[in-house]
Parts: C-alpha cells; sequence; structure tokens
C-alpha cells in the first residue's frame, strides 16, 4: 500500500503545480518559457504511467489520477499553441 500511496504523493505534487501554470499562461496571455515538446513527454510519460497500470491490472484507481493530470497538462499545452499562434510568444 506504500508504494501506491508515494505513487498518488508523487502525481499530486506534479499534478499540483500546473493550475499556477495554466493561471499564468492565461493572466499574460504570453508563452514565454514554455516548451511545448516538454509538455508533449511529460503526457507521454503519465500516458505510459497509465499503460503500465492497465498491463499490471492493479491499482486501476490511480489511473484517474493520471487522467487528472493528463487534463491539466494537455489544457497547458492548448494554451501554448492559441496563444504562440496570437504572437504571445517573444
Amino acid at each position: 500500500m506504500l508504494p501506491q500511496i508515494l505513487e498518488f504523493a508523487m502525481l499530486f505534487a506534479f499534478g499540483f503545480s500546473w493550475p499556477f501554470a495554466i493561471a499564468r499562461t492565461l493572466r499574460a496571455k504570453r508563452v514565454d518559457g514554455k516548451s511545448p515538446a516538454f509538455m508533449f513527454i511529460v503526457i507521454f510519460g503519465y500516458c505510459c504511467g497509465i499503460a503500465a497500470h492497465l498491463a499490471e491490472g492493479s491499482k486501476l484507481w490511480l489511473c484517474w489520477v493520471y487522467l487528472a493530470d493528463i487534463a491539466l497538462v494537455s489544457t497547458d499545452f492548448a494554451l501554448y499553441f492559441r496563444y504562440a499562434r496570437k504572437g504571445g510568444e517573444r
């Protein structure tokens, strides 16, 4: 049970930072310093975590936490393309 709790804590800690990044992007309407490649790699990593749990067939409840984190990163990813297209990147 301890590994599940620690994995949840890691996912929570990583996911906790994204709402702040999203809010900053929405407030500034700029994407300076953001990397779409980095965000894609993070999403890919979360997908691999989900795949590992599905393949193992246990701890499926953690997949929901991964999905929540993917939703947050995807939101920031979409904002990147919205504001980069409008000239928000310099």
